[in-house]
């Protein structure tokens, strides 16, 4: 009888992986970034279990959105004291916080709890083209499409 293949802590091989975000779409970018981190292109994935590589995003703030997002999607936070509720068009969070923006479409492609929290830490986002990660020697990664 077969069973099925658990990984093990000690067998996780963690790779360091480039994307430039220069002309991409931001959803498709995403969801790719989002399969890395959680390590679903691997044949020893484990749903239960961080089997991901980092990912180094460059270039944050040459991000592409289709349509007329930059203008009507909106992103909101709230302090939770009364009256405090912000707002920021995603043409506005794009050149103000280039980082957030990618980020925040990552994260809600991970598992939401403690797993998506630890996966979503492998990720790290630069607007220019410069990251301090050379030690790592990271691989280009190239998007599909």
């Amino acid at each position: 009888m077969r069973t099925t293949y658990m990984a093990k802590p000690s067998e996780i091989d963690r790779k360091w992986f480039v994307v430039d975000a220069e002309g991409k779409t931001l959803g498709r970018l995403a969801s790719e970034v989002a399969t890395l981190l959680r390590g679903k292109h691997k044949p020893t994935f484990t749903p239960h279990m961080d089997t991901g590589d980092n990912v180094i995003i460059i270039n944050a703030e040459k991000i592409h959105l289709t349509g007329n997002k930059l203008a009507d999607k909106m992103y909101y936070r709230h302090s939770r004291y009364p009256g405090s509720l912000k707002s920021m068009t995603a043409g506005e969070m794009r050149d103000r916080k280039p980082t957030q923006l990618i980020e925040l479409a990552v994260k809600g492609m991970l598992p939401k709890g403690s797993l998506g929290r630890q996966v979503a830490k492998k990720m790290h986002v630069y607007a220019g083209n410069e990251h301090p990660h050379v030690a790592q020697k990271p691989e280009v990664y190239e998007l599909r499409g």
